[in-house]
């Protein structure tokens, strides 16, 4: 998800979102110790949604509008 995309989302939903995308990261790395993992660069990817949607809500709450 591009974090233009996630801009155009409500706090709540961002939250959510940031919420759902650390449950699939933790089944995700639960995957890698246990060997069943089958696309190692979802990690990342996951990780990187999550750093994006904290940046948004962080940018709410200091009031910086970019767009």
């Amino acid at each position: 998800m591009k974090a233009n995309d996630i801009r155009n989302l409500t706090t709540a939903e961002i939250e959510q979102k940031t919420k759902s995308l650390k449950e699939e990261l933790f089944n995700l790395r639960f995957q890698l110790a246990t060997g069943q993992l089958d696309n190692p660069t979802r990690i990342r990817e996951v990780r990187k949604g999550i750093a994006r949607a904290k940046t948004v809500l962080r940018e709410r709450e200091l009031g910086i509008n970019n767009g």
